[in-house]
């Protein structure tokens, strides 16, 4: 965990790791010791990442949004940022897939 210095910060993120191991080692029937492994080897922040998805309805149609990598269509949606609401979350994302603004 190279961004966490505080020592309570670590040992809480030590525990969500380790519960995040045991859920996938039983969903997956995956060594612990390896699903541990795959995890150090995590990009980025080891903190949960949260992503949300907005439904935008007007009268019987749907708001999608294009996904470039995957070249499928989905509900405009993203990464959520720690300092906004999901609500916010949500319709800043819906704002910046679909290039639309409220």
């Amino acid at each position: 965990m190279k961004y966490g210095h505080d020592v309570f910060d670590r040992e809480r993120y030590e525990q969500i790791r380790q519960i995040a191991a045991e859920m996938m080692t039983a969903k997956t029937g995956m060594p612990i010791e390896k699903v541990k492994t795959l995890f150090c080897g995590d990009e980025g922040y080891q903190t949960p990442k949260i992503k949300t998805r907005a439904a935008i309805f007007k009268s019987d149609k749907i708001l999608l949004v294009h996904e470039k990598l995957t070249d499928d269509w989905s509900l405009p949606g993203g990464w959520c940022e720690a300092n906004l609401s999901t609500e916010e979350n949500c319709i800043k994302e819906a704002e910046e897939e679909s290039g639309r603004d409220r």
